[in-house]
């Protein structure tokens, strides 16, 4: 039977190689040591595996087929691998020692040696070629089992060789120098179809021991021929018409005759069905006549094939002859010419079996940690187009949903269907202004804080009359011993020493005048503006805004239908909306996890290609997207229909307007509130700078009055120890006076002195404690250095306040200041200037306290410049 009949593939014959050294050395050179040691137990299991496939073609042949496959796509795996991390060729001979040797499988007396990696793939698959050949040529075709297997192996042999013939790796063998035919891709598209050719033959006989109708058999019959003379033809042809052996290229001829015949005849067999007897005739003869033809050239051919092929001649024989009388008998018809026949149909069951899943090396993990410059330019590239789909998409999602916020906000929506509920909202900005005006105190609360100008107000108010009261004093206890003793009290009037502390007390007081007006401004535009900033009171603010109501008068009952599919329709809305979300979510993830560097350092064809097909992974994405646009667009047409039926029944216009008037009410109270606040703002601000400044100012006048006090001590002693000596001298010209002098002793001596006042306490803090509430900032008193400084005298010499127990210097004159002498030096460092000389003072420095800010014509300081005092 002409079944039993198939080829197998012998495998290619190879020379052992080491591996190892040659690879270490480059990795060692083209990277690091370190990287040499860190990758030498994949080189060792690179070396490893090529034994095992080497091996495997010496062990017998029908027990260990499957070894000697596993092993091979062991090896090819690792091949993969190798390709775009070592320079193996004739080329770019980096890799130095490196060459594989093999023979060709048909002529085992050629071979060839030559440094190149793609020599070592073309024969590697080709052997795996042959494997499946011969593991399909062992199936038991008896059976039904054994028929898909040998069918299934037929068809991965063919995938084999088209795999060696489109990736390339044949032609890369050839391109890298003299080689043996049987990797040609020549050879490699031969083979397929003669793999191809065998595999439908498997179908051909399960469909006659199936009993099936003889139109299918034709059918499957004449493809099994059509891939029998597309093997025919590629031996015939240079460079295989003169490399194979005669016998196959018989057999093979022969093989496409007898499928040609066989399907003349089973197609010669429904026609004698269907009475079409002429053309069955005309069948017959052509089968019959490429039998005779195929069997003259066939030398060499096996016995059984010619078995096969007399066994159809004698059917079809006997079946002419039949046809042919009944023809002459019954029928008598005209039997048409070969020629005007047409071509018999065909039907292909089978086809090459893709081996790119199982020769994927992209989960394997030999010399992970090298990853040369080539493939990360590749990776670079597929990057950025995978980043140029994901923004597209992301630009295409974010404006959808851009889109969908604007033709919403347009239709008022979901705000006109939440007010219907009661659910009133205010704008974001809006609703933050208000909560910040309620956390400050709101409308309610502006009423203590014009208490606290008040207050403030008072207290300053009194820190300056306390402060006028202290200088008064001083100056009115000065007047009393000037007119006391006269010509004899030389030191400066109080009033020319005070002229500019009275200067900027004036100052102060008509600025806290001014203050008072404006307060009274700011009271009055509080209780004005009051109604209008009530609004703000209310908590939660949405209370104050109008809602939707119900038509009183309903025509035809359907408001209900109306709202619920307004808010289904939203519903879908938000339901897409929430998709969108999720496909980006999914596109980054997918991004993500998008990891295409072991593929590319696979090495398994072109990178374009590879990058198509990874790219068209976002393919389905892309669609539910661009999906989702549509239908949202299609949902806001329908939404904008519900929302004018909706509008129309509830008159929204009016609500509308109702509620913008709102908004502008609270904006306007906000607004007015923020103004009044800014106000008192200033107003504190000012109250607390001249608390301090006025402060300040009391401190100075305590200071100038504590020296001034110890001044007029030293003056008063002074005066009195002149009027002790002019005594004396009186006394003393009274003994050598006459006792008959008639003018009595008390009207020769001045009236005793009256006593010493005591000196005055310190002004610094008047009776009945600081009146300055908790807010103010008093400052603490400055220490002195010389509370009770000398007159300049030298330290041995006692100072003229001492005790001297009634004893007198000799010569007081030589103690008398000189004219023009400045009584009261100064009670600390830096207390010497206009007042203590008798000059009129000179304009001040600024001191402690700040003379700018309150020589301004305003009510505050010029760094308080605002709209506080002007009128509301």
């Amino acid at each position: 039977m002409a079944a039993n009949v198939m080829l197998a593939i012998h495998e290619k014959k190879a020379t052992a190689v080491d591996l190892y050294r040659p690879l270490r050395q480059y990795i060692a050179s083209a990277y690091s040591e370190r990287d040499a040691a860190t990758a030498d137990d994949d080189l060792c299991a690179v070396r490893d595996l090529r034994a095992a496939a080497v091996e495997s073609l010496s062990l017998p042949d029908s027990s260990s087929l499957e070894q000697r496959r596993a092993a091979l796509l062991a090896y090819a795996r690792a091949l993969a691998l190798v390709e775009p991390r070592f320079p193996i060729s004739p080329d770019r001979a980096h890799v130095h020692s490196l060459s594989f040797t093999w023979h060709d499988a048909f002529k085992t007396n050629k071979k060839v040696s030559l440094p190149s990696v793609h020599l070592e793939k073309a024969a590697v698959l080709f052997n795996l070629g042959a494997v499946y050949s011969q593991i399909a040529l062992a199936a038991d075709r008896t059976t039904d089992v054994g028929i898909r297997t040998a069918c299934g192996a037929f068809q991965s042999a063919a995938g084999a060789f088209a795999w060696l013939r489109e990736s390339g790796v044949a032609a890369k063998a050839v391109a890298a120098g003299a080689t043996t035919v049987d990797v040609t891709p020549d050879c490699a598209a031969m083979l397929e179809k003669l793999m191809l050719a065998q595999a439908q033959e498997c179908f051909f006989e399960k469909v006659i021991a199936g009993g099936k109708p003889p139109a299918l058999c034709s059918k499957v019959a004449r493809q099994v021929g059509v891939f029998y003379e597309e093997a025919y033809a590629a031996l015939c042809a240079p460079p295989l018409s003169q490399h194979f052996d005669r016998t196959w290229v018989s057999h093979v001829q022969l093989k496409a005759a007898q499928f040609y015949a066989d399907a003349c005849y089973r197609f010669s067999l429904d026609l004698h069905q269907q009475e079409e007897i002429a053309q069955e005739i005309a069948r017959l003869r052509i089968g019959m006549n490429a039998l005779a033809d195929a069997k003259k050239a066939a030398k060499g051919v096996a016995a059984p094939l010619l078995d096969s092929v007399n066994k159809l001649e004698s059917n079809m024989k006997t079946n002419l002859e039949r046809a042919m009388k009944e023809n002459n008998s019954v029928y008598l018809m005209r039997v048409p010419e070969a020629g005007t026949l047409g071509a018999l149909p065909a039907a292909s069951l089978v086809k090459s079996t893709s081996l790119a899943e199982v020769l994927d090396a992209s989960n394997e993990r030999l010399f992970s940690s090298l990853v040369p410059d080539g493939s990360m330019k590749a990776l670079s590239k597929y990057t950025e187009m995978v980043d140029d789909i994901i923004r597209t998409q992301a630009e295409k999602l974010q404006q959808s949903s851009e889109i969908t916020r604007v033709r919403l906000k347009e239709m008022d929506l979901p705000d006109s269907i939440l007010s219907l509920e009661g659910n009133v909202s205010i704008p974001a900005d809006l609703k933050e202004d208000v909560e910040a005006v309620q956390i400050s105190g709101g409308p309610a609360g502006l009423e203590a804080e014009l208490q606290q100008l008040r207050d403030l107000n008072r207290v300053n108010q009194e820190l300056l009359v306390q402060t006028e009261e202290m200088l008064q004093k001083e100056a009115s206890e000065d007047a009393q011993f000037r007119t006391q003793f006269g010509s004899r009290w030389t030191r400066p009037q109080s009033s020319t020493l005070t002229k500019n502390i009275q200067d900027r007390l004036n100052l102060f007081a008509g600025n806290l005048k001014k203050a008072a007006a404006s307060d009274a401004l700011i009271e009055r535009d509080v209780k004005e503006s009051y109604p209008l900033m009530s609004i703000l009171d209310r908590r939660p603010i949405e209370s104050a805004l109008p809602s939707i109501s119900r038509p009183i008068m309903s025509l035809d009952g359907n408001e209900d239908a109306i709202v619920g599919a307004l808010k289904q329709s939203l519903r879908q809305l938000e339901s897409l909306g929430a998709q969108r979300a999720g496909l980006e979510d999914h596109l980054k993830e997918m991004k993500r996890k998008d990891d295409i560097l072991p593929k590319l350092m696979a090495g398994v064809g072109a990178h374009d290609d590879l990058f198509r097909k990874e790219i068209a992974k976002y393919d389905p994405i892309c669609a539910e997207i661009a999906d989702n646009i549509v239908a949202q667009e299609q949902l806001l047409l329908q939404i904008q229909e519900q929302n004018a039926q909706f509008a129309a029944v509830f008159n929204l216009d009016d609500y509308k307007v109702a509620r913008e008037r709102c908004y502008k009410q609270i904006a306007a109270a906000v607004a007015k509130y923020q103004a009044i606040k800014k106000n008192m703002n200033d107003g504190l601000n000012f109250y607390v700078s001249l608390q301090d400044a006025t402060g300040k100012i009391q401190q100075q006048c305590s200071d100038f009055i504590m020296t001034r006090n110890i001044q007029c001590r030293e003056m008063i002693e002074d005066v009195q120890r002149k009027l002790a000596g002019f005594n004396l001298s009186s006394s003393s010209h009274n003994t050598n006076t006459p006792r008959s002098s008639s003018v009595p002793p008390d009207q020769h001596s001045p009236s005793p002195p009256p006593h010493a006042p005591h000196a005055q306490s310190s002004y610094g803090a008047p009776p009945g404690g600081d009146p300055r509430p908790v807010y103010s900032q008093p400052e603490s008193r400055p220490p002195y250095s010389q509370p009770y400084p000398t007159y300049g005298a030298p330290p041995q010499q006692p100072p003229y306040g001492a005790a001297h127990h009634g004893q007198y210097q000799q010569h007081p004159q030589q103690h008398q200041p000189p004219p023009g002498h400045d009584y009261g030096q100064p009670a600390y460092p830096g207390w010497r200037g206009p007042y203590y000389n008798g000059q009129q003072p000179q304009p001040q420095q600024p001191g402690p306290y700040p003379q700018a800010p309150y020589s301004a014509s305003g009510a505050y300081p010029p760094h308080h410049q605002s709209n506080y005092y002007r009128p509301q």
